[in-house]
Formats: structure tokens, sequence, C-alpha cells
């Protein structure tokens, strides 16, 4: 019996040890997750992804009358215009192709760079010079497509955080109407990067030019009257994955401030690892929040660059385990008067987080690491529409655009 019994105790232990090991490992895939984690606040709006969004995209024939799938990169940067319609950038013709060859092999074809989705998820237009040069740049389109944003007028702004400009475009994609910055060349030291195709982009920047920018991450322009010109249209450039400023312009492109510098002190952003500022936006309070994303916090100045406030971005105790990258990396309001909430994408987690502007506290969550239909793989940038659905485009490998809807 005692030799039956310690049989039995050790068949016990041996099966909750295996079980402990097999629940570590599936907290750390991200396949199991507490409760608070899924649901937080109670009184947090809780959202579910629809599938349905957006349709299957298209094929086309190529000049051999060979049907071929659009495949997308990694979608750099969405927005959304005045009627809700998405639009997306992504970066599948940014990589060098053998001829005849798509992403997926001779099945596919890189999408435009360029596509605009109706509330639907149907494809509304596309658009987008895909002409490489011969040393990896792009011909008209900025290199590293990060940040669009569409403007009180319907016109499309998009950056390159590879080749130093911000690019205006009509909302239809057949005319640029307007540029910051030059193409290839950035406010850096010439010894930078001296091997490079672009030897004056990148990090550390000189952080100074009134005329050139280094590898803008995002931009806002502001429909409102600038405090300075009095006049609307104000552009806010997050200057950001080679310089460590927020830098403005006037409506015709002409250098008005700017503020900030590399550290880890109030007003600066974070000195390594890009993202130094990765996202800038006007809040209905007329106050310019940024995401200082290495530091792990928006910090919200007013529009001539005074700190008003920091919000810390610190995920709950038990996030221990993080993938990579940073905590602030793109945010949206809710779509209130008062922007009561912030949506965090966190690119060291692959979660969305839910905040309470107010007291800056995370009170919910959603997503996960995975593929699944509402996982998310580097979650990059995110829009919020007039119905607080919500979209979150997944830049690395991710390749997609998700649509999370309020669960009422």
């Amino acid at each position: 019996m005692k030799a039956r019994a310690r049989k039995s105790v050790t068949l016990i232990v041996r099966s909750l040890q295996i079980g402990g090991t097999l629940l570590v490992l599936a907290f750390v895939l991200g396949l199991w997750l507490p409760s608070s984690f899924a649901q937080g606040d109670p009184k947090a709006p809780q959202y579910r992804v629809d599938p349905s969004w957006p349709k299957p995209l298209p094929t086309t024939k190529d000049a051999s009358g060979v049907a071929r799938q659009w495949i997308t990169g990694s979608v750099g940067a969405s927005c959304l215009d005045s009627r809700g319609h998405v639009i997306t950038f992504n970066r599948a013709y940014e990589t060098q192709l053998k001829p005849g060859e798509g992403p997926l092999g001779p099945m596919s074809t890189p999408a435009p760079p360029v596509i605009e989705y109706d509330a639907q998820g149907n494809i509304v237009n596309s658009w987008g010079d895909a002409t490489l040069l011969p040393n990896g740049g792009t011909q008209t389109l900025p290199k590293g497509l990060h940040g669009c944003f569409v403007d009180y007028q319907d016109n499309i702004w998009i950056g390159g955080f590879q080749d130093g400009v911000v690019q205006k475009w009509s909302h239809d994609g057949k005319k640029m109407l307007m540029q910051i910055g030059q193409k290839g060349v950035c406010d850096g030291p010439a010894t930078l990067s001296p091997k490079s195709p672009y030897p004056t982009c990148g990090s550390p920047g000189n952080n100074s030019s009134k005329t050139l920018l280094n590898n803008p991450a995002d931009m806002y322009v502001d429909p409102n009257p600038d405090p300075v010109t009095k006049q609307p249209g104000s552009v806010y450039i997050a200057d950001g994955y080679g310089n460590h400023r927020v830098v403005v312009f006037d409506s015709k492109g002409q250098y008005l401030r700017q503020w900030g510098s590399a550290g880890s002190g109030p007003g600066q952003f974070v000195e390594n690892g890009g993202g130094h500022p990765h996202c800038v936006i006007v809040g209905n309070d007329g106050l310019v929040y940024t995401c200082d994303r290495g530091n792990n916090r928006i910090q919200v100045f007013d529009k001539m660059g005074e700190l008003k406030r920091t919000i810390p971005i610190e995920p709950p105790a038990y996030m221990k385990q993080r993938i990579s990258g940073s905590a602030a990396n793109d945010f949206a309001f809710s779509r209130d008067k008062g922007q009561s909430l912030i949506f965090d994408t966190d690119l060291g987690s692959y979660i969305v987080w839910v905040l309470a502007r107010e007291s800056g506290s995370i009170i919910g969550s959603f997503g996960r690491p995975g593929r699944m239909a509402g996982d998310f793989i580097l979650p990059h940038s995110i829009d919020v529409d007039a119905n607080n659905n919500i979209y979150v485009a997944e830049t690395g490998t991710g390749n997609r655009v998700q649509k999370f809807v309020p669960v009422k």
C-alpha cells in the first residue's frame, strides 16, 4: 500500500510539474490570458474583431495573361478620410523582386502602394508609383512609407522614414501637391552613413534644419489657426527616426518652430532605437500629443512646445513578457467630444491598451500575439472612425489591417 501511495503521489507531482510548464509556455506564447488581461475595468469598452473586413484582395492578369493575387507588404501607415474610408500605405513594392516574381512567388504580385477601403471593406481606389531606383530607393513616393494623415480638405499626407520627406497628395493620388524636405537628402552630417544611398539620413541627425527633415515618422495638419501665423493648416511633423524633434511648418511648407532633443528627460525623446518621436496628434483640447515610444510615454505640449503633461504607458504587472519595441507606438482618441479614451498600440507586447485620457490609467485592452483574426504581429498604426470602430495596421510581417467593432 505504501509503495502504491508513493507511486500515486509521484504521478500527481509529475502531472503538476508538466501542467505548470505548459501553463508557463502558454502564457509566453500568448495562448493563455488572465481574465484581467482580456477584460480590464468593467467600465472599459469591449471590442471584437470583424473577420469579414476587409474583403479579399483582387487578382490582376500580368502581361502573359496569368492571374496573380495582390499581396500587401507591411502596412506602414493607415489613416481615415472624411467619409470614413481607410487609406493604407503598404511596402510590398519597396522590396526588389526578380522580373515576374511576386512576394509569394509567380502566383502573386505586389499590391499598389496605396489602397483605399470603404466602411464595408471594399477597395474603392488604389494608386501610387511603384517604380524603384537602381539603388533600391523609390522614384516618387517616400522610401519607407510611414505615418499617413488626411487633412481637413481631404488631401492625403505621407512620410518616409528612410529618405527624409513628407508629401501631400490629392485624395485620388493623381497629383503630389507639396513636399517638405528633399528626397534622399536629410538633416544629418555627410559622415553619418557614407556608404548608404542616402548618407545624410539616419540617427543622430543635426536636429536643426529649417528646410530638411531626417526620416520623419508622422504628421498632423491643424485645421485651426496657428498661434503665430493665425492661419489654419500648420503641419506638425514627428521628425523622429533621424532627428529628435517635433517641427512645425505653415500650410505652404515654410518653417515655423520646433522643440525636442535626445534623452529621457522632460520634453526629450528617446535617444536610440527609432521613433523619437513616433507619432504626433493635436487633440480637441488644442494640445500636441506625441509618442515617445522608447521611453514608454506620451508627452503633451502646447502648440509652442511647452511641456504640459506626461502620460506614462505602464502595462499591468503581469505583462512582464515582452517581445520587442516599446509601449507608446501610436495612438488614437475616442470620438466623443472630450476624447475621453486613448487607444495605444504597444509594439512590445502586440496589444492595444485602452487608457482613460484624464487619469492616464490603463482600463482595458484587446489583442494578443498571433496571426489569427484579432491577434497582432507588430501593431503599428491605429485609427478610430466616427462610430468608434477601430482599425489597426500591422507592419513587419503582419502585412494587414484589421477592423474592431464595439461590443454593445
